[in-house]
């Protein structure tokens, strides 16, 4: 205990130490949960929405006022020309083209159906598919209108009708900062603890300390555990600080338990830990450490369900990100905030991040050559 407690008082040391570093690694997961939870959601608004009318009609005017007014669509062009319409996407002037046909509003008065063509520019798919399907339910309704609105003309009964009411359960407003900065917390916590801990072991390397402490009796267990035991605190640390700034800007309170989601994070910090510190046994640059986390941090990102959900993905990458502990850490995140879950739900996300847990950390021992 004593070899770990001076350890501990080397290394907190070197922390305080370095003046630049210290307030860098406190205000940038602050700044970056200030701003990221703003600008990524999965809400498509100003899309440019280019009109080809062959029918000026009122009917074709009190649809385009439907489109216009839902907030999501700008009319960037109003013309009769298709390859006019079909240059403005060409030139990224607009992201959709809605051609009108000519007849649009007497065809409907006598009740015949009537088509409308949707060009979408599919460079940016998923603005595309959302715009597409936006003008879709927007023109929907608005053909739904215009059959009640001829039906009751016709002095017939009114129309049935099946009405859906829907709730939304554990996030009743659709916010997307209380789905989004649990999230964004999880994969803050994992890049700063990840690159912290693969840079350590490596600036040993570099200065030369890392030959003083291997002729001296201290023990692998003892060294390892004396290098992460550190960055674990930073890790709390800095996670308390992200549900300070997600109460006060975004009025985030977890729904559950705060002990639950602490004795969570204690885990997943020792497996996210114990793999920057493998990592650091195998580098021998700080360069290279570097490389490697990015590496690594990138694919955890990609593949943990924070932007797209795990079961969209392809059968291959769902099995992959079972070997992902951030996925872990975000599921929790969210049904710990969200839905108020406890131990015995997340049960299943413990043994897992205990396994990564138990595995880095063990190779990381094995792997640090002691030359005593």
């Amino acid at each position: 205990m004593r070899t770990i407690r001076f350890l501990l008082e080397k290394e907190f040391r070197q922390i305080f130490r370095n003046k630049t570093l210290l307030p860098i690694i406190f205000m940038v997961p602050v700044v970056q949960l200030l701003i990221l939870p703003l600008a990524a959601n999965y809400e498509v608004k100003n899309i440019n929405l280019a009109v080809v009318n062959h029918d000026n009609s009122s009917t074709t005017r009190e649809l385009l006022s439907s489109i216009t007014s839902s907030g999501y669509f700008q009319l960037t062009h109003i013309g009769s020309s298709f390859n006019a319409a079909l240059n403005r996407i060409e030139s990224d002037e607009a992201d959709l083209v809605l051609e009108i046909p000519s007849g649009f509003e007497r065809d409907l008065i006598s009740g015949e159906s009537k088509t409308l063509l949707v060009a979408v520019n599919a460079i940016n798919g998923v603005k595309a598919g959302l715009g597409a399907a936006y003008l879709s339910a927007i023109i929907s309704n608005y053909n739904q209108k215009l059959r009640l609105e001829q039906w009751d003309n016709a002095g017939s009964a009114t129309l049935p009708v099946i009405n859906v009411t829907s709730s939304n359960w554990f996030n009743p407003y659709m916010r997307y900062q209380l789905f989004m900065v649990p999230g964004i917390l999880a994969i803050l916590v994992t890049m700063i603890g990840g690159y912290l801990s693969a840079l350590n072991i490596v600036k040993e390397k570099e200065t030369g300390t890392i030959e003083q402490i291997n002729v001296t009796p201290i023990r692998k267990h003892h060294f390892i555990i004396g290098k992460l035991i550190p960055f674990w605190v930073l890790g709390l640390v800095i996670f308390t600080l992200g549900l300070i700034v997600g109460w006060a800007v975004y009025g985030i309170i977890p729904a559950g338990n705060l002990l639950v989601l602490y004795f969570f994070l204690a885990l997943y910090l020792s497996a996210v830990l114990g793999l920057g510190l493998l990592i650091s046994t195998y580098a021998e640059t700080q360069q290279q450490a570097m490389f490697i986390s990015f590496f690594f941090v990138m694919i955890f990102i990609l593949m943990s369900g924070l932007f797209t959900p795990v079961e969209s993905m392809p059968t291959w990458a769902q099995t992959v990100s079972h070997l992902n502990p951030v996925t872990y850490f975000i599921e929790v995140m969210r049904m710990v905030v969200l839905k108020g879950s406890g131990v015995r739900d997340i049960l299943p996300h413990i043994g897992a991040v205990l396994g990564f847990a138990i595995v880095f950390n063990a190779w990381a021992i094995v792997n640090y050559h002691k030359t005593n």
